[in-house]
């Protein structure tokens, strides 16, 4: 009995003891729970988010670039692309090695995605891959528990639906280099690009729009499971063009293979309808990154297609610099309309003949006929009489050597010289200075853009300013009506007695672009010839009578233009056409002057709110 009671004595002991250390575990355990669950239960929570959910920002759309009817001329199509969030990866040479063996990369691409993982935050995904086709992504999904922190994203790419006929205008995007991602972190995402040149540069904040975010459901190896909540990015705004797309088409097709430039401008207002620039390139290549071959290609074609020449080309003008002077000539009244000058076919000023561009000179010449036969002499005569800085002042409020308020980066503003232009260079301004500038030669330089806008001034007499954005965002912009623009500041008989002169040039049988005249006899239009020479002509050269400009090589050969507006009683459209050594105003320049002037009436975008038929995209030669 007393052995009975002590063990079970015993066993009470052991009981309690288990029992208490039992007790002690599970307080231990619930306090534990309760540290985990309550204490830090949020935290926690948290954490376990972080690993099953992944979230990234999105690029937003790019705003679209249209056209004055609203046909996309910049847009964004689909662009599926492999990226990498570093914080996921576990080992990122072996993921980009294991990639590699999926996608091949090159030593170029491996070393970019490497600066880009240094140079930002490990959860901001770095571009690996872009532009995959179906098959890449499929093997990437497949393989995707080999590829840590390798995701695949479907962003957009830009497109350029007119490619080369509208590149000089619309510009080209391309990824942000460091300095861009660092005065702005959303450049960071990937796919996003910037306007590096054109329209696209110049409205690049408004075309950006405002990144959005996708929360993910992933799994253990970073797979996605679904997609749990998605706040879209706001895109961009679309930004609408004073351009008609069908009417720059035919532009370029009139160019043909001539390195060449045309501007078309409503001349009530300055809207630029058509800026066409040849030879081109494709914007969309900048997209994608441009091949050094590519590169090399651009930069030894003589004919420069990456630059535009409508507003940085810069061309002597030649004779149609002349109404400029005649307009400065009557404002300082050193000359009348009638006076009669002499032309023997030479001007002599001391032992220095300067030469008329008709050997057997013109006879006695008056203001229309100056004009219309585009007498050198008489213009020598005019120049001398009213100075190189009356007919710079001129020059420049008729829109020649300033710099124009265009809403397009990259334009130069040309030169208009003065006498104190010149001393600024050491050197003193000389009477034969002023001689060879009266026939807008010397150190006169202007773009064609400007030619377009001195002769939409000669045509409406208001002081218009070029420009490209018709609407943004929808919203219609300033300058759209005439009477946003002031008056010239030129009496209007004077501007009539120039626009006679021009009206000559092109319907009068003896004018110097009879082959400008338009096909309709119901509507005139006015012009003016100029050939621009590029290398100095010789006295003994010019006298021999043997001088045949078109038997030099084409890169000395002069320059041809023409300038031009219509319908002459109601003017509404101007222009400039500036063909690179094509030897003739009259030749060359004027026909397809002509041809695009046809056109442009036919189409008549300034009082069409709708695109006009197809057929009339054509150009008849």
């Amino acid at each position: 009995m007393k052995r009975e009671t002590r063990h079970s004595g015993v066993f009470t002991r052991r009981a309690l003891l288990l029992m208490g250390g039992q007790v002690a575990l599970l307080g231990g355990l619930a306090a534990k729970l309760y540290q985990v669950q309550v204490v830090e239960g949020r935290r926690y929570a948290t954490l376990a988010n972080e690993n099953r959910i992944s979230a990234r920002m999105i690029a937003p759309p790019r705003g679209r670039i249209l056209d004055r009817y609203g046909t996309p001329i910049a847009g964004s199509r689909i662009n599926w692309r492999a990226l990498l969030i570093a914080e996921q990866a576990n080992h990122i040479p072996s993921t980009l090695d294991a990639f590699s063996r999926i996608v091949p990369l090159g030593e170029y691409e491996r070393a970019r995605i490497d600066r880009e993982i240094n140079r930002r935050r490990r959860f901001i995904p770095v571009m690996v891959r872009e532009f995959l086709s179906w098959d890449d992504m499929a093997r990437i999904e497949v393989n995707a528990p080999d590829l840590p922190g390798i995701l695949v994203d479907v962003g957009t790419t830009r497109i350029y639906p007119f490619a080369e006929q509208l590149a000089h205008i619309v510009g080209y995007v391309a990824p942000p280099n460091e300095a861009d991602v660092a005065d702005d972190p959303l450049l960071a995402l990937p796919g996003l690009r910037i306007g590096r040149a054109g329209m696209e540069k110049f409205h690049d904040l408004a075309l950006r729009g405002r990144a959005g975010s996708v929360q993910l459901e992933v799994n253990a190896v970073g797979r996605v499971i679904r997609e749990l909540d998605r706040v879209e990015g706001v895109q961009g705004e679309d930004v609408g063009l004073t351009i008609d797309a069908g009417l720059q088409r035919a532009v370029i097709d009139r160019l043909g293979d001539e390195s060449a430039s045309a501007v078309v401008m409503d001349c009530r207002n300055g809207e630029i309808l058509a800026m066409a620039t040849n030879p081109s390139f494709d914007p969309s290549l900048f997209n994608a990154g441009v091949s050094q071959a590519q590169w090399v290609e651009w930069t030894r074609d003589r004919r420069t297609p990456l630059i535009n020449k409508a507003t940085s080309g810069l061309y002597a003008p030649g004779s149609t610099f002349k109404m400029s002077v005649a307009i400065a000539g009557l404002e300082a009244k050193v000359i009348s309309p009638n006076e009669r000058i002499d032309c023997p076919g030479f001007y002599d000023l001391g032992d220095t003949r300067f030469h008329c561009w008709k050997k057997g000179g013109h006879g006695g010449v008056d203001l229309r006929n100056g004009i219309k036969l585009s007498c050198d002499v008489y213009f020598y005569e005019v120049a001398r009489r009213v100075g190189i800085d009356r007919i710079a002042a001129m020059s420049r409020r008729l829109g020649l050597g300033v710099e124009l308020e265009l809403d397009l980066p990259g334009q130069r503003t040309g030169l208009i010289p003065t006498r104190d232009w010149r001393q600024s260079k050491g050197k003193l301004w000389n009477i034969g200075d002023t001689i060879v500038s009266g026939i807008g030669q010397g150190y006169i330089q202007v773009t064609p853009l400007q030619l377009a806008t001195f002769t939409a001034r000669l045509a409406s007499g208001r002081v218009v300013q070029p420009h490209l954005t018709r609407r943004l965002g929808g919203a219609l912009q300033p300058g759209h009506n005439p009477e946003d623009w002031p008056p010239l500041a030129v009496p209007e008989r004077m501007l009539n007695m120039i626009r006679e002169g021009m009206w000559s040039v092109v319907n009068e049988q003896s004018g110097t672009a009879p082959q400008a005249k338009l096909p309709d006899p119901k509507v005139a239009m006015a012009g003016k010839t100029g050939s621009s020479q590029v290398r100095r002509v010789s006295r003994e050269m010019r006298e021999s009578g043997t001088f045949d400009s078109e038997k030099l090589p084409w890169e000395y050969r002069p320059h041809a233009l023409f300038v031009a507006f219509a319908p002459y009683d109601q003017p509404r459209y101007a222009m400039s056409v500036v063909v690179e050594h094509g030897n003739s105003g009259a030749g060359m320049a004027a026909p397809i002057a002509r041809d695009i002037m046809a056109i442009v009436l036919q189409r008549d975008p300034a009082n069409r709110t709708d695109p006009p038929p197809a057929q009339l995209a054509e150009v008849k030669r």
